[in-house]
């Protein structure tokens, strides 16, 4: 009988919290939708500089300015005085066996194992590439370290260190001629190159990813560590003292979106965005055109990331057949991204009023001659410690990588030799819609408003781009070409992997890298959002037992399953209003992993295919 009582009692309590949670939603939607509302009725208009009322940004990854444009041969107007001038392009050299190695043409389409290895390009690794051979940060210490200065003059002895030992380290400093990047050369000769825009820090992509989003890292001056950061995961994501650029809109009551070509975004990894992402602001890249060219579209800030390639069971090839451009990646299906994303929205009915800026996270070990400068430090504070490895002041830019700015109010070939990092989207974002800065590295750094110098839209901008190059790689789902057969399962191609069937993750017992660990994070945000409470309990002890790259992919694959498709499509013209936001949240049943098979070990660890050195660096 007591135990009966019990029981009903706590059905009792349960109804009564999820009564008053319910109430309190909607105490809050509703009182954040009359806030806006009432902006938008008595509210003063804000003062725009120009009359763009979309912008969008597709970042891209791993990639330096001299690999992929320094040989371009771009001669553009600059934007300060008007006069010609090529861009600054490839120059320098590094040392490698006594002889100087200078950039030149032609780097492959994509770094294949085993002649080459995904270069290192951690924070301790850009020390190297930047301040030479043997050098070394102390930890709280100047940048660069003492006795040393920034040359540019480590890439190559950077490489030969990296992972797995490249055959020929010099690769690092080839670059892509026109030719095999037509896309992004149009672009830039078309609209306006910024030939100074450098990455935020001289590290790895989740800081710099971070700070397009916040105008900070949180203190985050490396990867995530995974189980050292867990305490962020495990409540909502990375938290940054001052917000987000995504917060700022959403205080204005200003409409934003991300399109995601991959199920597991980093973008994910910032606070709140699990929750944004089943209310209906985040949505899959297949659904971008529709969206987009429909005529009530009405998110003035639109946030594209690409697809990061096989990192789930039963691929065992790390980040192949997506579209980032990642290292070990064909180049070319990045291409094609920026092709698709340019001609939807220059064909789509917000042209006249958006901008476009195609950019890349940070340079992915490749090289570049021009020595990154200070920087202001953001000055938010360290948001948790378990971010801090190396004490780094944020005072000093990272590695030069490309940017293209596209608008129909940029004149044709403009180049920009300002000095730009990835806060300069949001000082811009923060001018044209009147919002404040988030830190004082958005504060002081230059915006991109005086590229904007006409007063109507350009009416020559080409409508389509041509064809992008043939790389000869095909990957499982792509279209086939005429005459071909079926493409094949994961990357195939002269020097590719060819099919992962038969993957075996308990024999994948390599030691998970930062980045898929990273990704694992983001992974265990999506499936504690989407659980039942009586799973979670179990994901967190799979998690933390998943500390193998097989076993950090098939916790990811499970969670793939478990979510399937949450994302809700974009409804063209409306934001997500007060009855989405109060639908209740799908929760899935986890179907569990004995905890002892994450700690297999495999007997023969090298049948694992792609193997080969530690492949998860962003």
């Amino acid at each position: 009988m007591a135990n009966v009582v019990c029981q009903i009692f706590v059905v009792i309590v349960k109804a009564i919290c999820l009564v008053w949670s319910w109430l309190a939603k909607i105490v809050c939607v509703a009182w954040d939708g009359l806030r806006c509302a009432l902006k938008g009725w008595f509210g003063r208009p804000r003062r725009r500089a120009m009359p763009i009322r979309h912008v969008f940004v597709l970042m891209l990854e791993n990639r330096s300015f001299d690999h992929m444009l320094g040989f371009s041969g771009i001669n553009g107007k600059d934007i300060k005085n008007g006069v010609m001038r090529p861009i600054e392009g490839a120059a320098g050299s590094n040392i490698f066996q006594g002889v100087p190695i200078a950039p030149s043409v032609e780097a492959d389409f994509k770094l294949s194992k085993p002649v080459d290895v995904d270069p290192g390009h951690e924070f301790k690794h850009t020390v190297v590439a930047l301040c030479g051979p043997g050098a070394v940060y102390a930890d709280g210490g100047p940048y660069p370290p003492s006795n040393r200065t920034i040359d540019n003059s480590g890439f190559i002895a950077n490489y030969e260190a990296s992972d797995g030992t490249p055959l020929n380290p010099p690769n690092i400093m080839k670059c892509y001629s026109p030719q095999r990047l037509p896309i992004l050369n149009a672009l830039a000769n078309e609209f306006a190159l910024c030939d100074a825009w450098f990455s935020s820090l001289p590290g790895p992509t989740w800081p710099n990813r971070f700070f397009m989003h916040a105008a900070s890292s949180g203190g985050l001056d490396d990867s995530p560590s995974g189980l050292s950061s867990a305490g962020n995961t495990l409540f909502d994501g990375y938290t940054f003292n001052h917000g987000t650029i995504f917060d700022r809109l959403e205080d204005a009551c200003i409409e934003w979106r991300v399109f995601a070509g991959d199920a597991f975004p980093v973008t994910l990894a910032l606070s709140g965005m699990t929750l944004n992402e089943l209310q209906g602001r985040i949505h899959d890249f297949d659904d971008f055109a529709e969206a987009i060219n429909h005529s009530g579209y009405s998110a003035a800030y639109t946030f594209i990331e690409p697809d990061y390639g096989n990192d789930l069971p039963p691929s065992a090839e790390d980040f192949t057949c997506g579209t980032s451009q990642h290292p070990l990646d064909d180049v070319t299906r990045g291409e094609r991204l920026i092709k698709s994303v340019y001609e939807t929205l220059r064909n789509s009915p917000h042209w006249d009023n958006s901008m476009l800026l195609v950019t890349y996270d940070e340079h992915g070990g490749f090289h570049d001659h021009v020595p990154p400068p200070t920087a202001s430090p953001p000055g938010d504070g360290i948001s948790d410690e378990d971010n801090v490895f190396h004490h780094f002041n944020f005072d000093r830019l990272g590695v030069r990588v490309p940017a293209v700015v596209i608008s129909p109010l940029i004149e044709r070939n403009i180049v920009d030799g300002t000095t730009y990092d990835h806060t300069s989207l949001l000082a811009t974002v923060e001018a044209i819609f009147g919002l404040n800065s988030l830190t004082a590295r958005d504060a002081t750094a230059s915006s991109l408003m005086k590229l904007f110098t006409r007063t109507s839209a350009r009416t020559d901008a080409p409508t389509g781009l041509g064809p992008t190059a043939d790389a000869g790689i095909v990957c499982s789902g792509d279209p086939p070409e005429p005459g071909s057969s079926s493409s094949s399962g994961g990357l195939s191609s002269s020097g590719g992997a060819g099919s992962q069937d038969g993957y075996d993750w308990t024999r994948d017992t390599q030691e998970a890298g930062s980045s898929l660990r990273g990704f694992q994070e983001i992974a265990l945000l999506k499936a504690l959002k989407n659980a039942r409470g009586r799973d979670r309990a179990q994901i967190r002890k799979e998690y933390f037992a998943a500390t193998t790259k097989g076993g950090a992919k098939h916790f990811m694959h499970k969670v793939a399953q478990m979510t399937g498709k949450e994302r809700v499509s974009p409804l063209p013209g409306q934001a997500p209003g007060i009855f989405t936001s109060l639908v209740p949240l799908p929760r899935r049943a986890w179907i569990p992993t004995p905890v002892t098979l994450y700690r297999k070990r495999g007997e023969n660890d090298s049948s694992i295919r792609g193997s080969t050195g530690d492949s998860t660096k962003r």
